[in-house]
């Protein structure tokens, strides 16, 4: 007999770009600087307190939450760098990700039917996520050219309708960060409503030239209606271990719960333990923003010696670059054209937009060891 017809839950979803991209990589034998991860280890003190956790027998189901130890020195760090006091027994829960945490908050909260407004570019996670809860995602552009938000665009897209908002800071794939004033009118600009916000958090501890990363936690208004989700995999170099956080006030992290514990229910143990052993120590996290702000440095002045024109990068690991001057290709030729012909590949901004927007900005991840980047440079002044 035939396979029985399957109408999709994601008729619009196919291969995405980064895998496409990837794999093109992979073919031509290119140095990818498309992939959002580290090609290098953590610090071998993290394997050697999740080996300990294993020795010591800590290896069946953790609480459903995660275990207390860990939710304790999240609570700890947010309190000491945002002044936000959360409760570790009712207010944060350890996830599989940030991606899970996600998806998990907005199958808690958006019902069908309800707007979620997204903030372009965006992760291509936040829509089809939006589509699979049966709510309806609006699409507002963050200002071209220098990704901006667009306060009068965000106010004219709210309606009784509106569930949730979700913001990126810093953002991926831009590497703009938002400040305190953009943070306040958003706080503003909520307060008399029922919006719930989705505060995108995980590359919290990569913002360069001195400045802070403003929390939502940090702005009483937001903390209150905010799902602040965090990544340890983006901050430990440990991106395949999957393990993230949200932190949310009591009620809206009573009605996550409930959805997280039918999706993961919980997330494994000794990596657990381990995370909370090594987060006694703040000197990795806080060290982060020196740490990556070298890297962002080697690679701009390497670019700078090309014919790409950089855009700001106030945070993450993501440089964008226009590539007006070079040819008139579109974004997504242009990075199978840098792929194959010059041997370093990309990740197209329009890739990052529902209707494909084309601005002729492309986007490389600067997490690589310094050969690599000094290798890639090589390929690119070669432009």
């Amino acid at each position: 007999m035939p396979c029985p017809a399957l109408p999709s839950r994601l008729p619009h979803v196919g291969t995405t770009i980064f895998t496409v991209m990837s794999a093109l990589a992979a073919e031509k034998k290119a140095v990818n600087l498309g992939q959002g991860f580290p090609d290098f280890g953590c610090d071998p003190k993290l394997v050697d307190a999740v080996t300990h956790a294993m020795q010591q027998g800590l290896n069946q189901y953790p609480p459903m939450a995660g275990v207390p130890v860990l939710r304790e020195a999240i609570a700890a760090k947010l309190e000491a760098m945002y002044g936000c006091s959360y409760s570790a027994t009712s207010e944060i829960t350890v996830t599989a990700g940030a991606t899970q945490a996600i998806l998990t908050t907005i199958l808690a909260v958006v019902h069908s039917g309800d707007e979620v407004i997204v903030l372009e570019p965006c992760y291509d996670s936040y829509v089809p996520n939006i589509e699979l809860a049966g709510g309806v995602a609006v699409r507002v552009p963050l200002t071209p050219g220098t990704f901006r938000p667009d306060f009068d665009l965000i106010a004219a897209a709210l309606t009784p309708r509106t569930r949730a908002i979700i913001v990126n800071t810093p953002h991926n794939p831009s590497g703009t960060i938002w400040s305190a004033d953009e943070m306040q009118r958003l706080e503003a600009l909520l307060a008399p409503t029922n919006v719930l916000l989705i505060s995108d958090e995980v590359y919290e501890h990569m913002v360069f030239d001195g400045q802070q990363h403003q929390s939502a936690a940090r702005f009483s208004g937001l903390a209150e209606r905010a799902f602040v989700i965090s990544s340890f995999g983006k901050t430990y170099h440990v991106t395949g271990w999957k393990v993230g956080y949200v932190a949310a006030p009591t009620a809206l992290t009573h009605e996550f719960r409930k959805v997280h514990q039918f999706n993961v229910f919980t997330v494994n143990t000794p990596v657990q333990y381990a995370l909370a052993d090594y987060m006694a120590d703040p000197t990795p996290y806080l060290g982060l923003p020196n740490f990556y702000q070298q890297k962002r440095d080697l690679f701009r002045t390497g670019l700078e010696k090309t014919r790409f024109k950089l855009l700001p990068c106030e945070g993450t690991y993501f440089q964008c670059v226009d590539t007006s001057a070079i040819n008139d290709l579109g974004e997504a030729e242009f990075c199978k054209w840098l792929t194959s012909d010059v041997g370093v590949a990309a990740i197209p901004l329009s890739a990052f937009y529902g209707n494909g927007f084309d601005q002729q900005v492309v986007r490389f991840c600067f997490a690589k060891k310094s050969e690599t980047l000094l290798l890639a440079l090589e390929k690119l002044q070669t432009i």
